[in-house]
């Protein structure tokens, strides 16, 4: 009997030690089933060291993790850059399965998203125009403004100080913003993630930093409350990984401790690295409006033939449209088409879809105005003079009012043609990689905002001065 509990204690132990050693195994490699899949990551468009745009590619410590997590367990992302706050609302959407954007893990959060382990520990430091040395500390800042990014652990600490310096806290959406805004005079410093500002600083941003850094929250991988629970469980996977192989350090190193150096090329130079990115945003500027002006010159010609229509129904229905459409603002109508509409019917919908979706939604309602005021400017003499000599309503409108109404709508729609494509700048807050977002991606990672911008509004001008030469040489050709 004493050899029999001597050999069962012997069992039990060795059972106990294999059941810890799967425990132990699960916990740091549980089981994801991602292998094969496809998975469509958000992040932001200017949070460098941790997304930023290199050569026109996406970059940082983010993006490194992801890629590199994705290899080690086997499945495939698809990153879109949205900016911080487009992001979220892309998740919450399901137009995205996650997001990593040096995203803060917290309370109110975490009621809303899944996260992953902590993949950071941040900090904040505040900072102040280079050379300005009225500002050495918070108690500097009674009765002055400073700035911080919306949503950031920068503008949590700020509010939770506000009070106890008296400063006022305006918040920004992107770091390059806030710090053309230190440095035009508007704020006296910003409050940003230490890492971030050290980048900048680094960049010649013309900022320098005051304060030590305070401690902050942690960084998390997000995905939908109850969502994506594998994709999660392979983040955490994959992070417990690179850690144990030093692949985690390096990563940190590389963006951290050896940052980027800042450009010291000039103008030209500047135009030159920039060129290839601003021509791929301008196809796509000329693409979006090329296909929305085609749509919006349908619905402008129905709609416009509806509202001069004779049928009360008609003119009900083109009526409403056109109030709905030029009674909202296009950055609304963009918001709703890309997040908004997919939440209502659960279908996700491509940025170019939405974004053509919008500006010709928003245009046709203008068109059919022009189209209206321009049958409604033909003499109504003509009308009946046609209808005098036994032709019906179609042929006389074809015949005898349209001709007429054509030569004097032409100019609007040239205008509306315009319009159209400079409104396609506003597409930038939900990710549409145009002419402004491509600028917004340069001016992010070098800090050139004015050279930068000077470069941008160069191409709109010469891109719509050619065109608008081009309409009104094919409206004299052709309305002669």
């Amino acid at each position: 009997m004493r050899k029999l509990a001597v050999g069962l204690t012997a069992l039990l132990a060795v059972l106990a030690m294999f059941v810890g050693v799967g425990g132990a195994a699960a916990a740091v490699a549980p089981r994801a089933d991602v292998a094969g899949q496809t998975f469509v990551i958000a992040t932001d468009t200017t949070f460098a060291p941790f997304e930023y745009r290199e050569d026109g590619e996406l970059t940082g410590i983010d993006m490194d993790l992801i890629r590199d997590i994705a290899a080690q367990q086997g499945f495939s992302v698809e990153i879109q850059s949205l900016g911080f706050d487009a992001a979220l609302q892309a998740l919450q959407s399901n137009q995205v399965d996650g997001v990593i954007a040096g995203m803060s893990i917290t309370d109110e959060r975490q009621a809303i998203f899944d996260f992953s382990d902590p993949y950071f520990d941040s900090g904040v430091q505040m900072a102040v125009a280079e050379g300005d040395t009225t500002i050495t500390g918070y108690d500097d800042l009674r009765g002055e403004t400073v700035v911080a990014k919306r949503g950031s652990e920068g503008e949590t600490f700020a509010n939770s100080i506000k009070d106890q310096y008296g400063f006022a806290v305006k918040a920004l959406a992107d770091s390059a913003t806030m710090y053309d805004d230190v440095k035009a005079g508007n704020s006296v410093a910003v409050f940003d993630d230490y890492p971030v500002l050290a980048y900048g600083i680094n960049q010649n941003n013309g900022l320098m930093s005051v304060t030590e850094k305070e401690q902050g929250s942690s960084y998390g991988f997000a995905v939908n409350k109850g969502q994506n629970a594998e994709l999660l469980a392979a983040f955490n996977a994959g992070l417990a990984e690179l850690k144990s192989t030093g692949d985690y350090q390096r990563i940190l190193d590389t963006y951290l401790e050896q940052p980027a150096s800042a450009s010291t090329t000039g103008f030209f130079g500047l135009l030159s690295d920039s060129m290839p990115a601003l021509m791929k945003g301008l196809g796509l500027t000329l693409l979006a409006t090329g296909l929305s002006i085609l749509i919006a010159l349908v619905l402008g010609v129905v709609f416009g033939f509806f509202k001069v229509s004779p049928f009360r129904v008609l003119r009900a229905i083109a009526t409403t449209y056109v109030s709905i459409f030029r009674g909202t603002p296009l950055l609304v109508q963009a918001f709703f088409f890309y997040f908004g509409l997919p939440q209502l019917t659960g279908q996700s919908i491509d940025v170019l879809t939405a974004g053509v979706l919008t500006l010709s939604l928003n245009a046709g309602a203008y068109m059919t105005e022009i189209v209206r005021g321009g049958i409604q400017s033909v003499d109504p003499g003509q009308t009946e003079a046609g209808r005098s000599l036994g032709l019906g309503y179609i042929t006389t409108m074809r015949r005898i009012v349209l001709p007429q109404a054509v030569k004097i709508m032409t100019p609007s729609f040239i205008n509306q043609f315009v319009m159209t494509l400079k409104d396609t700048s506003l597409l930038a807050v939900i990710g549409f990689a145009e002419l402004t977002y491509q600028g917004q991606q340069i001016y992010a990672a070098n800090f050139r905002t004015g050279e930068t911008l000077l470069i941008v509004a160069a191409l709109y001008f010469v891109v719509i001065t050619l065109l608008t030469t081009l309409s009104n040489k094919l409206d004299k050709r052709f309305n002669k």
